[in-house]
């Protein structure tokens, strides 16, 4: 098994959010482990198709603030040591990437809904970043 130096846990902020922070930590602590995390805010942009009939970049960072509160108090609640906390708005698999590759990420770690089916086995987001990953990734089931 690898040494994991640096872990990107990429949280998205669902009630089962809480989940994958306890097997986060166990990798964390036997590893040493610096965390950074991350959520991403898919833009308005995505929903809308590109036509957004509305102004929404007051609503968009009020999501980003929203989100960035909401994070912080997961993280405390939880008791995880983080190197830094990121809200960033974008495509979820492309951010996750990103930031895994910014960081130099030795391990990703993904919460991944358990439904039938290959192509729903793992949920769009957590499959694409296993897929296209040059890291080791671990998707917790929530």
């Amino acid at each position: 098994m690898s040494h994991y130096k640096t872990i990107l846990l990429a949280i998205d902020l669902s009630d089962e959010s809480e989940k994958i922070i306890e097997p986060a930590k166990k990798f964390i602590t036997a590893f040493d482990s610096k965390v950074h995390v991350l959520h991403t805010i898919e833009p308005f942009a995505f929903a809308f198709g590109g036509d957004i009939p509305f102004d929404v970049v007051e609503i968009q960072d009020q999501l980003i603030d929203h989100a960035k509160i909401n994070l912080q108090k997961l993280i405390e609640k939880s008791d995880l040591m983080t190197e830094e906390v990121d809200v960033v708005v974008g495509s979820v698999n492309s951010e996750v990437h990103r930031k895994a590759k910014e960081i130099n990420a030795d391990l990703v770690i993904v919460g991944s809904h358990g439904r039938h089916g290959l192509a729903l086995l793992l949920g769009s987001h957590a499959s694409d970043v296993i897929h296209h990953a040059e890291y080791d990734v671990l998707a917790v089931r929530i």
